[in-house]
């Protein structure tokens, strides 16, 4: 494990956690720690074990085994807590799209009791950073899909949460939007605010993360800083594409393309 923030504390703890779905082992044995303000990244080849893990950090999914700890909760006892206190993007949000973006981050913004007054300054301060101002009263049914992904990553962050979960978050995003979103996360960061990011753009994980966790069939194969585990991976000036490669026994790719390309 490694070092947590100066007052000791951790947003997420794992310790042995497995869960299995009949015949097939989604997370194995698996032990995390992440500290109060990392922007931690989950990889992993499909299958890995990624949304599983965060499922059960939020509650949605018990573990058959194990323990796991949210800003020193427990997920299972004390489920409605735990999702007051996260802000969560799946990797295709579902939401109300016959209402307005208006009526539906209004909507989020007093389930989670937001202020009147204070939900309302930073509607509108999301609005016009991710280039929503003038379309809010248009109903989501026609919104593109990048444009519902802005109005389901500001439905997640409305609130300040002290956890974010975001799985694949940046897809369909334009560029403009996609570097709000990285620089936003590192601020949220600096005021103790903890990310999960799950992703299989590497490029990005390696510009957002402090920290990465490779997933392989459930298990843990690599952690630490991205240069960390390059070096630990013999691969210290490799992409992380590669070292990805390598950690999870994809082999050398250029036999199978050589193969699809005859």
């Amino acid at each position: 494990m490694y070092a947590l923030t100066s007052d000791g504390s951790s947003a997420v703890i794992f310790e042995g956690v497995s869960k299995s779905f009949g015949d097939i082992h989604a997370v194995r044995s698996l032990d995390l720690e992440i500290a109060e303000g990392c922007v931690y990244g989950l990889l992993g080849p499909n299958g890995s074990g990624k949304s599983t893990a965060m499922r059960m950090i939020l509650g949605l999914l018990k573990p058959d085994a194990g323990v796991i700890n949210v800003l020193g909760l427990d997920p299972k006892k004390d489920s409605m807590e735990v999702k007051r206190l996260i802000g969560y993007v799946p990797e295709s949000p579902r939401m109300y799209e016959y209402l307005t973006a208006m009526e539906y981050l209004d909507f989020i913004g007093d389930a989670y009791g937001v202020d009147g007054e204070v939900k309302a300054e930073r509607i509108d301060e999301f609005l016009e950073a991710f280039d929503l101002e003038g379309r809010e009263n248009e109903m989501m049914n026609g919104y593109s899909h990048g444009m519902k992904q802005k109005v389901a990553i500001i439905s997640a962050i409305l609130h300040r949460p002290r956890l974010l979960i975001l799985d694949e978050p940046l897809g369909g995003l334009d560029p403009k939007s996609a570097r709000i979103m990285k620089d936003l996360i590192h601020r949220l960061g600096d005021d103790g605010v903890t990310t999960i990011f799950s992703t299989h753009v590497l490029e990005i994980a390696d510009a957002v993360c402090d920290r990465v966790c490779v997933l392989y069939r459930g298990e843990r194969v690599a952690e630490g800083p991205p240069q960390e585990i390059r070096a630990r991976a013999d691969r210290p000036g490799s992409s992380l594409e590669e070292v990805f490669l390598k950690l999870t026994e994809a082999g050398d790719v250029k036999e199978i393309v050589d193969a699809l390309s005859e």
